[in-house]
């Protein structure tokens, strides 16, 4: 299903209905092992499931597809697919991340990876300068790059950071969770490697923990070794998981586009809230990285924003704890509204402020998610006075 806009190619699922019985929804294949042929061959295609199951077929089509890759690969998790990436390099390559950047991948980079022999520099990647500082030609192989970055949802320029990193004899590789390929499509514009924690906006509904990676190119050598990885180590999605994130995959664009709605609604009426210090979101003239997003999104400013809240830490807690709509819970980019304290989850060397509340804006109407959280605010006051 070439040529097609991104909206018909999710709804469709890439065309994925069942040719054996004609069902417009593709099927659920739970077999572990598939037969051979008389001798001895697999002409289906199919042998063994740990990382060849036809069910991952529609949603590594789409994933492609939206990208502008070559290829996709579905794992267990964004960690999995994340950590794949790192694991494909060798012991004494450098490698080149952002300092805000998602924590769970920051402690891995700093505590596991670095153990196994990478050599991890963090950089504000918002900055080239400091980017082209970090590099070291014929020694960086890999340059990380998150944007909007988890929890201050700063933002890079891709192109010119993959220029830079390109002349330096590095490959790029983009975390796009946050924007989806709705809104940013990193390998347009130079990535050689996208990753998605398909858990959050891919999939969108809280009940899948998966991960995909997309390649620009699917002869590069780093691409078949990370093959290789979700093959020796395992780290395969259910096929279950893989079905229900092929019909998440179908209303992603109805849900991206409701939550960046909601999203820009909210931001643009909680900065001038006296409870808060600060709204953090791209798509206010106000962030530093506005201007740039605007240019690198397509579409929408995504769903994600922080408030700072006035009155510190305590104050941010007491509004947390006292919203009734939206969810205390982690994760981001489901159908439902959630709000964390990225601080005490993240815990010590947390860059967020204290006073940080991260919002996963949903699809709720956008009035009731802003009068739950102002009479959070008012109640937080009200408690700290």
């Amino acid at each position: 299903m070439t040529g097609l806009k991104p909206e018909t190619l999710l709804a469709h699922a890439a065309g994925a209905d069942d040719p054996a019985t004609g069902g417009v929804i593709p099927p659920l294949q739970p077999s572990t092992t598939f037969l051979r042929d008389p001798d001895n061959a697999y002409r289906r295609g199919f042998d063994y499931a740990r990382d060849r199951n036809p069910t991952y077929a529609p949603a590594e089509a789409v994933l492609a597809a939206l990208e502008s890759g070559a290829e996709a690969l579905l794992f267990s998790s964004g960690m999995a697919a994340a950590t794949a990436v790192f694991q494909a390099l060798r012991p004494g390559d450098h490698v080149v991340a952002p300092r805000v950047i998602y924590w769970g991948l920051r402690k891995w980079l700093l505590e596991t990876a670095t153990a196994w022999g990478l050599e991890v520099e963090l950089v504000d990647t918002t900055e080239p300068e400091a980017v082209r500082a970090a590099l070291r030609p014929g020694r960086t192989r890999l340059l990380w790059l998150e944007t909007p970055a988890n929890p201050t949802w700063a933002v890079s320029d891709i192109a010119a950071l993959a220029d830079l990193a390109h002349a330096a004899g590095a490959l790029v590789a983009v975390d796009n969770t946050v924007p989806t390929p709705l809104l940013t499509r990193p390998l347009e514009l130079g990535a050689d490697l996208v990753m998605h924690s398909a858990t959050k906006y891919l999939n969108g509904h809280s009940d899948v923990v998966a991960g995909a990676l997309v390649t620009r190119r699917a002869d590069e050598e780093l691409w078949s070794r990370v093959r290789t990885i979700r093959h020796d180590q395992g780290a395969i999605l259910g096929p279950f998981e893989a079905w229900l994130l092929t019909r998440g995959l179908r209303t992603l664009h109805l849900r991206v586009r409701a939550s960046c709605g909601n999203a820009m609604h909210l931001a643009a009426r909680l900065q001038h809230h006296p409870g808060i210090e600060r709204v953090l979101y791209p798509g206010l003239p106000t962030h530093k990285g506005h201007t740039l997003a605007a240019r690198q999104m397509q579409g929408g400013f995504g769903g994600m924003l922080s408030i700072l809240v006035r009155g510190g830490e305590r104050a941010a807690l007491a509004t947390a704890a006292n919203v009734r709509l939206w969810k205390r819970a982690t994760s981001l980019g489901g159908v439902e509204s959630l709000l964390e304290h990225r601080a005490s989850i993240e815990g010590p060397g947390s860059p967020a402020p204290p006073n940080l509340l991260r919002l996963s804006v949903g699809v709720e109407d956008a009035d009731d998610l802003i009068a739950d959280l102002e009479s959070a605010l008012a109640a937080a006051v009200k408690g700290c006075a």
